[in-house]
């Protein structure tokens, strides 16, 4: 018997929402909280319609105050709750730094196993929209730092439901990041109700014996074009889509560097202390024998996300990335 599965075509942004709503439906402990998420919707319209839904009580418009909701919902989560939280920008989550990182990603160990936080901290990250100043950082590596909290970044509408129905039902802290520049640039068919993706589990979503190309968030699909410009010069690529960068999935790392020997990736943030280099240490410590060239990184630059009309000289660009393809089977 065929079990039919009801579909939408959803953007990125709208399935956070209808992941949100989903969980608010199924879970009465579930609770939303944020600036500006309520009435108007969020500022990217991801919480559009659920406080109307759901009512004052579990869709909140919080002070303009990171640290304070973020710590009220660290109280919340040890008390039965649920809560997501909604940072505006990445860049806008440094005050509440302290609240997650003392806090929320310790309290299972501080407290043996007693207390868990789960709650999720939802935030926008990523340049390329013509965004001001500190609404385009890429510092996921901030968070990938620290043991007990997952960090997770969905590239696609699909993705990005699965994901975050799964970080809500997850019992310790998760920073869900939400590219930019993917909210609005793709559609796709999206299951009705719920369904989960494994954190942890990254996918590959290209096939290629020459080089692997790892990535994620907004530069999948820089990656992905790039793998597209290299196939045209004979030269076929593994893409993979991370999907959750802590903890990153080895065992799918290590298989495709050692089937193909040479490794790009690709990363928005800064190239100093990002998690490029987490990647190339397992690469390092799984596949060092394997390896028919040195790792190449295409990344940002070491200096502040520069104003908008810099963005696409900061930025990696498909050619960037096929340079250094180029530059690893050339070695």
């Amino acid at each position: 018997m065929t079990t039919i599965v009801n579909t939408k075509t959803l953007s990125f942004v709208q399935a956070v929402n209808d992941a949100l709503k989903t969980m608010l439906r199924e879970n009465q402990q579930v609770v939303l909280l944020g600036e500006d998420i309520g009435k108007n919707g969020g500022v990217f319209r991801a919480t559009d319609g659920l406080q109307a839904e759901f009512g004052e009580e579990r869709v909140m418009d919080t002070p303009l105050s990171e640290a304070g909701f973020t710590g009220a919902a660290i109280g919340m989560a040890l008390n039965g709750f649920r809560p997501v939280v909604e940072i505006q920008f990445l860049g806008f989550i440094y005050p509440a730094y302290e609240q997650i990182m003392t806090h929320a990603a310790r309290m299972r160990s501080r407290t043996m196993g007693h207390f868990t936080v789960p709650m999720v901290i939802r935030a926008p990250y990523g340049a390329g929209v013509r965004a001001p100043e500190i609404h385009s950082d890429s510092t996921e590596a901030l968070f990938t730092h620290m043991p007990g909290i997952k960090v997770v970044c969905p590239s696609t509408p699909y993705d990005a439901k699965g994901l975050l129905i799964a970080a809500i039902e997850d019992p310790d802290p998760v920073l869900f990041l939400e590219p930019m520049r993917c909210y609005r640039s793709v559609r796709e068919e999206i299951p009705e109700g719920k369904y989960v993706i494994e954190i942890g589990k990254g996918k590959k979503l290209r096939e290629g014996d020459d080089v692997t190309i790892i990535a994620w968030g907004a530069m999948v699909p820089v990656a992905m074009k790039a793998a597209q410009m290299a196939a045209q010069k004979g030269i076929e690529a593994d893409v993979i889509d991370l999907r959750t960068l802590y903890p990153l999935d080895k065992e799918l790392i290590s298989e495709s560097v050692q089937k193909t020997g040479r490794t790009v990736i690709v990363q928005e943030a800064h190239m100093t202390g990002g998690v490029a280099n987490d990647i190339l240490a397992i690469i390092n410590d799984t596949s060092f024998l394997y390896q028919k060239a040195p790792v190449q990184r295409v990344t940002g630059y070491d200096v502040p996300v520069p104003f908008f009309s810099y963005e696409d000289e900061y930025l990696p660009t498909p050619n960037r990335v096929l340079s250094a393809i180029q530059t690893a089977v050339k070695f």
